[in-house]
């Protein structure tokens, strides 16, 4: 009797731990996301050219070209700078961001037609970038730091990978109620989004596809070069794509400044 009794205080123990141990659903999406986030750290600086496409309604499009750079900040989010090179009515515009993890991301947009420095504020971040179909807010942080996560559950993509499907949910003001974001369990980065607007309704999707892999220092990463953005509301469409692009060369801080914006 006495050995029975033992028999079943040892199993109640031993499910307490198990219980006390087991992984929460915000744990598991949080501990997935911050892994991705990881493996997508260490590139130290990029630089590429990029196209953006718009697409309307009635499918009509406008190209247009820029150079990318960006600038890893340890500790912090990076620092990034786009420049219109053409067409002729947005030449030597230049959109400047400087993402962080625990405050709002900090964005200047200069115009040259007007030859200055624009900010852009917080109640704005869920504008239109130029006329396309990413916000402001896209282009800021991802970082994990600005969100809450759940795990919803393992999937596949719409190329047959398996994927972790997570929601998160914006910690501070944001254009979107929520985003479902699949990532994938091979190189662990985010492959498909759904955006949610304020109401709670389906705005927008994001395509990333084309990866290449890039190794620097011994580490591998890997980057899609093209993000395809529709929005199921409007039914306009925005592509963006990167060519020739150079991961883990070293950029100098001072070209992501206001004061090098105007040069």
């Amino acid at each position: 009797m006495r050995s029975l009794f033992k028999l079943c205080l040892l199993l109640v123990l031993t499910l307490g731990v198990c219980s006390s141990q087991a992984e929460t659903m915000e744990e598991k999406g949080l501990r997935i996301a911050k892994e991705s986030e990881s493996r997508n750290n260490g590139f130290i600086g990029e630089e590429s050219n990029l196209e953006m496409v718009l697409i309307d309604a009635y499918g009509s499009r406008i190209i247009r070209k820029m150079k990318g750079k960006v600038f890893e900040v340890i500790g912090d989010g990076d620092k990034s700078l786009n420049i219109f090179m053409n067409p002729k009515d947005v030449k030597g515009t230049k959109m400047l961001t400087w993402s962080h993890k625990d405050k709002d991301d900090k964005q200047w947009l200069y115009l040259p037609s007007l030859r200055r420095v624009k900010k852009i504020s917080s109640k704005n971040k869920s504008s239109s970038f130029m006329g396309s179909e990413f916000s402001y807010e896209d282009l800021g942080s991802q970082e994990t730091e600005k969100y809450t996560y759940n795990f919803i559950k393992d999937g596949k993509s719409s190329e047959g990978k398996d994927v972790y499907i997570l929601e998160r949910k914006p910690k501070a003001k944001s254009g979107y109620s929520k985003q479902v974001i699949y990532i994938s369990k091979d190189h662990m980065n985010t492959v498909y989004v759904e955006y949610f607007d304020r109401k709670g309704e389906i705005l927008k999707k994001a395509v990333m596809s084309g990866f290449k892999s890039y190794t620097i220092k011994g580490k591998t990463i890997h980057r899609p070069n093209q993000i395809h953005m529709k929005n199921l509301q409007t039914k306009k469409e925005s592509i963006f794509k990167w060519h020739d692009r150079k991961i883990g060369i070293k950029l100098k801080e001072r070209l992501f400044t206001k004061r090098a914006l105007k040069k």
